[in-house]
């Protein structure tokens, strides 16, 4: 099934939240009021959704300090490190945090589940639960994090990545989630001429290290179930309305588009950083494409003329039945949002119910 109207999934905190969670870390509020605060602002969050005509909610992130952080630290065998300063990242106002592997990569149960279970009790809409993707684990610091005490043979730390993600997969089916992205940022580092060189002189080779990448998360959602719809965001930076990646989608499409085992891609394509739509036509007819056309960054309202000018561009490439509508990424994916308001986020949402409307009925 494919939705016309979608969405990334993080939503701007509410201020209520934000001081709740500020207030935690300074142990004025404990983990169980924390918890009741966050449960009541997710409520409002998939109201509000619903209201706008979604028939796709989530739960705005809204546990999460960022994207990806609260995920990957819950992973038994990884660490959370510290940036070394690399050169790619200078004047950045979000620079990316190193992941250490001094471990064997295991289960000790779910991370997401009784969050997603919350969430689908809340709503009759179609509940999405997004992943960070696994190659958020290697991606910064590469082999050299991976310890070799615990993994002398590299494959064995991805044969235990792509089990992991199997079974976090399978509990979420398990509680009846039937929507599942994943987050990568990581795939579009390699549109980008300046991280392609960064990754050269790193020692890796860009073209095998994203078909490796493409293999991980092939064997990650391999044994997702039949009525499981897996979608992958591919997303160019977004901390506090920021972008770390240019370039056009046709330097990855060939390795990524007509191989990755998704049902659905989410690109962006909010500016001229993405180049046209060209690409699209490597997209397997199996797949369906969100167009990101709206942006999460700024405040502005886009026309609607223009966006249906783009989606019909679009169609060139691949056909109207298989596309969708979504703004081109989160609003939120730190804990300190993009640079607009909630109501800014609620007329980009309702603006995308909008158009979708308009052109799919």
């Amino acid at each position: 099934m494919v939705f016309r109207a979608d969405h990334v999934g993080s939503l701007l905190r509410p201020t209520q939240l934000v001081a709740a969670r500020r207030d935690h870390r300074a142990g004025r509020v404990d983990r169980d009021d924390l918890r009741r605060i966050e449960n009541d602002c997710i409520a409002q969050a998939v109201r509000r959704q619903e209201q706008v005509g979604l028939a796709v909610v989530t739960d705005g992130d809204f546990r999460r300090e960022n994207w990806w952080i609260d995920f990957v630290r819950k992973i038994p065998g990884v660490a959370i490190g510290r940036s070394d300063g690399n050169a790619a990242f200078a004047g950045h106002s979000h620079v990316p945090l190193h992941v250490a592997v001094n471990g064997r990569i295991g289960w000790d149960g779910s991370i997401l589940a009784d969050d997603a279970a919350r969430l689908l009790a809340m709503t009759a809409a179609t509940a999405k639960v997004t992943l960070p993707s696994p190659t958020r684990i290697h991606f910064h610091g590469g082999d050299a994090a991976v310890a070799q005490e615990a993994y002398a043979d590299i494959a064995a730390f991805w044969d235990d990545v792509a089990a992991f993600y199997r079974r976090e997969i399978a509990a979420l089916e398990t509680v009846g989630c039937r929507y599942i992205q994943i987050d990568d940022p990581m795939m579009s580092y390699f549109v980008d001429d300046f991280h392609r060189a960064n990754m050269l002189a790193r020692g890796l080779d860009p073209d095998s290290t994203l078909a490796r990448y493409v293999s991980v998360i092939n064997a990650c959602v391999a044994a997702r179930g039949p009525d499981t719809r897996l979608a992958l965001h591919i997303c160019r930076g977004n901390a506090r309305s920021s972008w770390v990646a240019t370039g056009v989608y046709a330097r990855i499409a060939d390795i990524v588009f007509p191989e990755l085992d998704v049902d659905a891609l989410l690109l962006e394509y909010d500016d001229d950083r993405s180049g046209d739509f060209a690409p699209l036509k490597l997209v397997p007819d199996r797949v369906s494409v969100v167009l990101g056309l709206l942006s999460s960054k700024h405040p502005t309202l886009e026309h609607v003329d223009t966006i249906l000018h783009r989606i019909d561009q679009a169609t060139r490439f691949v056909p109207l039945d298989r596309l969708a509508l979504s703004p081109q990424c989160g609003f939120a994916s730190t804990e300190e949002g993009n640079l607009l308001n909630e109501d800014d986020q609620w007329r980009k949402l309702a603006l995308v119910v909008e158009i979708a409307s308009r052109v799919w009925g």
